[in-house]
């Protein structure tokens, strides 16, 4: 680990960033400078002023997502502020190009206040097709994204919760298939509820789990608990059917399925062996997670994954994010609604057929280049049958 973290800031240094701003405008000559600026870009413009759907037609507007923080979650590390935040938003970019063509731009805001952050990514909505919103803290950030998508009229989508809540789907969903169980029937607990436990929680409620139990630092979320902050207080209402109370260990007894996006070390191999026969383990805390895999594995568990690359059945948002905007913005979708991100799971899960299915594969490769064009193939069907696409078919 100190090596690769030694290499990348040598890299950072030789790089001096990780993205660009092509032109795709020739200027060699008078004429050139004519057509790309002024006086010919004048035309453009008016017919901009007179249908600024045109805008989609006549700029980058087409390809372009925002890529914002206010940097209060940036990685594992923390409130570490909008500057200190800016290489990963790079690296998002970088990713949304090499893997969908996506142009996208970093933004990194230096506030956190809730309506200065929503007015000020407003105001910039009209030069961009999508916003992806990184690294904002918990609840802040459910917050930021609701009163967005309430004003905006293009995509808003909150990576951190929903890019890692389609994968984590996607990835029980064959996870299951190979213990031969439901999602329906399997009692599924979640350690960790901040923005990532919450959405994962409600995605899979939305895909049919019907036994979902949050568990945070304080124990196990139950409907009616005392001293609940808002977004607590609404998964509680959702989850948590046999009303338990406790300790994590309590949630983990019996239970078919662990995930984990909480912290290091967290999960015993003891309260893996508690777990139901078969036991599915998501343990997903990065660099550490909150079991080893092979302890988790020595201790019972049938399929293990994590966020990690060093072992099998890595879940990555990067099989998300760039094929969800890419199908979004060839439909020129006004939103991505619940229907799209369900749409990408299956087609994440999918992606694995019944030959290539074992306990070490159970989720396409991050660097799979199938999984863009697929994802964006059916998030556009699903923007089409929910009635979000605004280019006709």
């Amino acid at each position: 680990m100190s090596n690769v973290k030694e290499e990348s800031l040598k890299k950072h240094y030789e790089w001096g960033g990780k993205i660009e701003v092509v032109s795709r405008c020739e200027l060699n000559d008078r004429n050139d400078l004519s057509l790309a600026y002024t006086p010919g870009v004048a035309t453009p413009c008016l017919e901009i002023q007179k249908n600024p759907e045109l805008s989609y037609a006549l700029t980058r507007r087409h390809n372009l997502v925002a890529v914002i923080t206010d940097g209060s979650a940036i990685l594992g590390l923390g409130d570490i502020g909008p500057e200190a935040g800016m290489p990963v938003m790079e690296g998002k970019c970088a990713l949304f190009k090499s893997f969908a063509n996506v142009d996208a731009f970093p933004l990194c805001i230096r506030t956190q206040d809730v309506d200065e952050l929503v007015r000020t990514i407003y105001l910039l909505s009209g030069s961009f097709g999508g916003i992806n919103l990184e690294d904002i803290a918990a609840p802040r950030c459910f917050e930021v994204e609701r009163k967005l998508k309430e004003i905006c009229d293009i995509p808003v989508f909150h990576d951190d919760q929903h890019g890692t809540a389609i994968v984590v789907a996607a990835a029980l969903l064959n996870a299951l298939r190979i213990v031969k169980k439901e999602l329906s029937g399997a009692r599924i607990v979640i350690n960790g509820a901040g923005s990532a436990g919450c959405a994962i929680g409600r995605h899979l409620l939305n895909m049919g789990a019907r036994d979902v139990t949050m568990v945070d630092r304080f124990g196990i979320i139950a409907s009616g608990m005392e001293g609940l902050n808002s977004a607590h207080g609404e998964i509680a209402k959702l989850t948590n059917p046999r009303m338990l109370r406790g300790t994590l260990a309590d949630a983990m007894k019996d239970a078919d399925v662990f995930i984990g996006v909480s912290a290091p070390g967290v999960v015993s191999g003891d309260m893996v062996r508690s777990m139901a026969k078969d036991a599915i383990v998501f343990p997903m805390a990065n660099p550490t997670p909150e079991i080893m895999p092979e302890e988790a594995l020595a201790a019972g568990a049938r399929v293990v994954g994590t966020g990690r690359s060093d072992y099998p059945n890595q879940i990555n948002n990067v099989l998300a994010f760039p094929g969800i905007f890419r199908g979004a913005l060839d439909c020129r979708a006004s939103t991505i609604n619940e229907e799209m991100k369900v749409a990408t799971s299956h087609a994440l899960a999918n992606l694995i057929s019944d030959d290539e299915l074992c306990e070490e594969n159970i989720i396409p490769s991050a660097l799979d280049r199938r999984v863009a064009s697929v994802v964006a193939e059916a998030v556009t069907r699903a923007a089409y049958r929910t009635g979000v696409a605004r280019i006709e078919k």
